[in-house]
């Protein structure tokens, strides 16, 4: 008998499995703002933003979104001759003469932050790292990281607490006070500041209490030299919301080290979100639900301050995983980087950022993919980047889906899609994540659909079965744009060559077109009765689709 009750179980499992997806969506029932929380980017290596091939990504990212993309970068007061090298960068923006006297340059911090304006983008100005002159404990300085080796080796005399804070917050205001007067006060306001990296972790080589003196001074400075500037921070990483509620805690109601005065300015709340992939039988198997586990833990943490309702969030690195620079030949779990796993991942996670916020009633205005590209890197090495030598990767025409979609957010409802909380509490394990997220403007409607799971396998794709309710026409034009093997897909092209080490001129051509978003097949119409349409759309697993409906 109970082995008649474990097969039941087992055809009552298949059956479930076995269903065909259906999904629903319903432009009379708004949840939301299409809010672009992922027109946010950010990479360690501040140097190759003005290097050609961060020029050519910069102008890419710029041109997809229909709203300022705000830029994150680290090493922004790191002392060096502006060389490149990977989880480095350097703009020498301080020093001292031998009698201490501070000498500012912002010469190379002004190359990149003209590079951003340029394109019409937005600083999110991160005030670190601390300068040779300045820190603590300076030797050794730079460090000399390479993929392979111990992570440790990167924190060196940048990560640590200033030999003098006045002379911390005079740099401070002395950067700001130039930003100003370069790129005018209305420009500057516009802008985000926050205060280093990763404080809970050796990322900084001090306490929590020296972190909030550190916080108290660069905000005092930034605010004497514009005190309409925004300022937050912490941007901790996953597991750190004891050292975040103490950072929170500080900024409400404890003593400001700069001004001896109750409570620190505090405009906006950042935090880090990361999954964790794993090669599992020689199979990469991604964890969605460690990012998501991220986001909701720090969320809980900001709510229990009600003082903090309808502050700013943003999630200031969200991502697959913890380390850009490491390819696939040190990390054999970063395979996922180059095709349409990172594409589906980035869609599914995004959908359930939205919900994740939905869920705790909070601001989140953006996730900061921490994903670049990397200048003079073997073709399709394996970093977490958006391009490679200048050739668009899969991943980046989500975002180029995500440009098209405007409005409110409406109602979605699928049979195989996972809801929110098994998503977070243990990602996608078992039968696919067949989803959507959809929006509608005044005479348009865009729904990107997925066919995601954590297992970095393909198939030949299952036939979604969709419907569209409530819709203000007797016919729509109907456009589909699509990431798989066959479209928007660099990577593919470049093995179909022969994974050439050093393509020719054409068939660097033939990949840079490769790597734009493809429509799958041609615009047509279709007819609408009593405000619903019917559609069928076949996706390969780890396949992203964007449909565009008009009328």
């Amino acid at each position: 008998m109970k082995l008649f009750t474990i097969i039941l179980s087992l055809l009552s499992l298949s059956q479930i499995i076995a269903q065909p997806p259906i999904i629903n969506v319903d432009l009379k029932k708004e949840v939301g703002e299409m809010t672009p929380i992922w027109a946010w980017f950010g990479y360690d290596e501040p140097n190759y933003t003005y290097m050609k091939d961060g020029k050519k990504l910069l102008s890419e990212i710029a041109a997809l979104s229909p709203v300022p993309v705000f830029v994150r970068t680290h090493n922004l007061l790191t002392t060096g001759d502006g060389t490149p090298a990977l989880k480095w960068g350097s703009t020498n923006a301080y020093t001292e003469d031998k009698n201490g006297k501070p000498i500012y340059d912002w010469t190379i911090v002004d190359s990149i932050f003209d590079v951003y304006i340029k394109r019409g983008m937005k600083p999110l100005a991160q005030i670190g790292f601390m300068p040779e002159a300045l820190s603590s404990k300076p030797q050794p300085y730079k460090h000399n990281w390479r993929p392979g080796a111990p992570y440790k080796e990167v924190f060196t005399g940048w990560a640590y607490p200033p030999n003098d804070y006045n002379k911390w917050r005079e740099l401070v205001y002395q950067w700001a006070k130039h930003c100003v007067a370069r790129y005018g006060k209305k420009e500057v306001e516009s802008w985000w500041w926050e205060v280093w990296n990763e404080p809970n972790i050796p990322y900084w080589q001090g306490t929590v209490e020296e972190y909030c003196k550190m916080y108290d001074y660069a905000a005092d400075g930034l605010l004497k030299a514009l005190p309409t500037a925004r300022i937050g921070g912490c941007n901790i990483t996953g597991g750190g919301s004891k050292f975040l509620r103490t950072f929170i805690q500080h900024c409400l109601s404890d003593t400001n080290y700069a001004t001896g005065k109750i409570g620190s300015p505090l405009q906006m709340v950042l935090f880090h979100a990361k999954g964790q992939p794993r090669v599992v039988n020689g199979t990469v198997v991604m964890n969605a639900g460690t990012q998501m586990r991220n986001i909701r833990d720090a969320m809980q943490t900001v709510n229990e301050f009600p003082s903090l309702k309808n502050i700013p969030l943003v999630i200031g690195e969200s991502d697959p995983e913890g380390c850009a620079a490491c390819g696939m030949s040190t990390n054999p779990e970063n395979a996922y980087r180059n095709g349409t796993m990172y594409s589906s991942y980035t869609a599914a996670t995004f959908a359930r950022k939205y919900l994740l916020a939905d869920s705790f009633d909070v601001n989140l205005i953006g996730a900061v993919s921490w994903s670049f590209e990397f200048e003079n890197q073997p073709w399709f090495a394996g970093f977490r980047d958006l391009a490679t030598n200048g050739v668009d990767k899969p991943v980046l025409n989500v975002f180029r889906m995500f440009g098209m979609m405007k409005g409110k957010r409406v109602a979605v409802n699928g049979n195989r899609m996972y809801d929110l909380k098994t998503f977070t509490d243990s990602s996608v394990r078992s039968q696919p994540d067949v989803g959507a997220i959809a929006a509608k403007d005044k005479r348009s409607a865009t729904i990107m659909l997925w066919n995601y799971h954590d297992e970095d396998k393909q198939d030949d794709g299952e036939r979604i079965s969709l419907t569209v309710e409530g819709l203000p026409a007797k016919k729509i034009r109907f456009t589909e744009y699509r990431i798989d093997n066959e479209h928007s897909n660099s990577y593919s092209a470049w093995k179909k060559m022969g994974s050439p080490p050093n393509p020719t001129p054409a068939q660097i051509a033939q990949l840079e077109k490769s790597g734009l978003l493809a429509m799958k097949g041609k615009p047509v119409t279709a007819g609408v009765s009593n405000g619903e349409t019917h559609m069928t759309v076949w996706l390969p697993r780890q396949g992203v689709s964007l449909l565009k409906l008009e009328w």
